[in-house]
């Protein structure tokens, strides 16, 4: 137990000052901290590798858990995966591959922690006829709840898995859940890029290709890179073990460090935004030329990341439209990007994405709850204007009809929530105060959302 941390995010830009920190080492040690509230003051809340874009662990003046300890995997089964709540994406992926099998959803975060997959909202583009987050595929969760209690939730109790799926540690303390796995598969990949207005017309036709669609893409040149991926059972020979290491290299290393010392040393916008439209026309031609192949693990797109983040750390935010409205939604949001640049002077200094996840109600805060999304995500090394920049994009998002993610939206707002989510965040709030009548895991971030009254 430590006393008056400052604590950050993966990324540093939010700070907080719980007045304990916890390291636990067992669900005892949750249990005794969840009972004891004059020594571990509320809100209580638990973080694995803290990589959340919002504030949804902060424990301002409260008690923060550091689940990173409860890292074991405790069984893998035929078809299942069971971990407590502090082991990572990647880590997990890795031992799977040894067992030769594989997550369902291979989310590009590999710090992406157990406990944080099984309660909170993922993105990752859907592969046909599968879903795009990684907590539909988790079957079982075990938590600590306000009172101490120990509480399970299964696909048994289909209404209460669902809601637990996406209770973002405002219902109990995740400590142990069960994933679904399959057999690893070999999986093709390839990246084609698009004009705007070639890529909306044939859209229809890409939906329908049997392959995922994750985009990059280039609002200020009218471009977009698909990036294209398929089972592909009838590979033979040897995986490409090269493919997605490149590729994530160029994504998570190279390319957030070359745009961040861009930024730190060119002051001339015109001809900072050249270079860095330099860097994405190479980035492009790397992944048309160079990402490709017919035979790769899926495991291999799970990224790596420092459990301190370094030069070339970067963030982002996410909003999901109906992918019905798109066609309509992209074009104008090019647009305002580019308008933005010149009333404002600022445009982010990186590309944006954009991922297709198919329509998904296991959880009850899905964002592709009423059907079938693709999302607009502007990714950023934080360069000045960032923050002032994600205010406008969060209310043109909103007027458009976008579906945000509470732990993946920075600067959200409760009328914004309110309007993307509807009655489900109705549904959430009343779950929320059964699970936690005396707001013992209610933080501030989360009392302003739900319109809670202050302590």
């Amino acid at each position: 137990m430590a006393a008056g941390a400052t604590i950050t995010n993966w990324f540093g830009d939010l700070v907080s000052h719980p007045k304990v920190v916890v390291e636990a080492a067992s669900v005892d040690d949750i249990i005794k901290v969840l009972k004891d509230s004059d020594h571990y003051p509320s809100p209580v809340r638990a973080v694995g590798s803290n990589h959340s874009t919002s504030p949804v662990g902060v424990a301002e003046g409260g008690t923060l858990i550091k689940m990173s300890k409860m890292n074991s995997i405790l069984e893998i089964g035929a078809d299942t995966v069971t971990v407590q709540a502090g082991a990572i994406a990647i880590d997990v992926a890795h031992e799977l591959q040894k067992h030769g099998m594989q997550f369902y959803v291979n989310t590009e975060i590999g710090s992406l922690s157990v406990g944080s997959a099984s309660c909170a909202g993922t993105k990752d583009a859907s592969m046909p006829g599968e879903y795009g987050q990684v907590g539909s595929y988790i079957t079982r969760i075990k938590m600590v709840l306000p009172s101490g209690e120990l509480l399970e939730a299964s696909d048994l109790q289909p209404d209460l898995i669902q809601k637990v799926r996406s209770c973002y540690g405002t219902f109990g303390i995740v400590y142990e859940a069960t994933y679904r796995i399959r057999p690893i598969i070999p999986m093709a990949v390839r990246h084609e890029t698009f004009q705007l207005a070639d890529f909306l017309q044939k859209l229809p036709d890409l939906k329908t290709s049997g392959e995922s669609l994750m985009y990059y893409m280039f609002p200020y040149e009218d471009l977009i890179t698909v990036e294209f991926r398929h089972y592909n059972p009838g590979a033979t020979g040897d995986p490409d073990s090269h493919i997605w290491p490149l590729r994530n290299y160029m994504w998570a290393n190279a390319g957030p460090l070359f745009c961040a010392q861009t930024e730190a040393n060119i002051a001339d916008k015109t001809v900072r935004y050249k270079v860095i439209d330099g860097f994405g026309a190479l980035w492009r031609f790397n992944l048309e030329n160079l990402i490709r192949s017919d035979n790769t693990v899926a495991t291999d797109q799970i990224i790596q990341y420092p459990p301190v983040s370094d030069g070339s750390r970067y963030t982002f935010s996410l909003w999901a439209f109906p992918e019905e409205t798109y066609p309509a939604v992209l074009p104008a949001y090019f647009a305002f990007c580019k308008k933005y640049y010149q009333d404002v002077g600022y445009r982010n200094n990186m590309l944006y994405v954009g991922y297709r996840i198919l329509k998904d109600r296991q959880a009850l805060l899905s964002y592709s709850w009423d059907g079938n999304v693709m999302t607009i995500d502007p990714v950023s090394t934080a360069n000045p204007g960032w923050t002032t920049f994600l205010t406008a994009y969060n209310q043109w998002c909103s007027d458009h009809g976008g579906i945000p993610l509470p732990n993946q939206t920075p600067q959200l707002t409760r009328a914004q929530l309110e309007k993307g989510l509807g009655d489900r965040w109705k549904q959430f709030a009343e779950a929320r105060r059964t699970f936690d009548p005396n707001n013992r895991l209610l933080n501030d971030y989360f009392r302003e959302l739900l319109g809670e009254p202050g302590q």
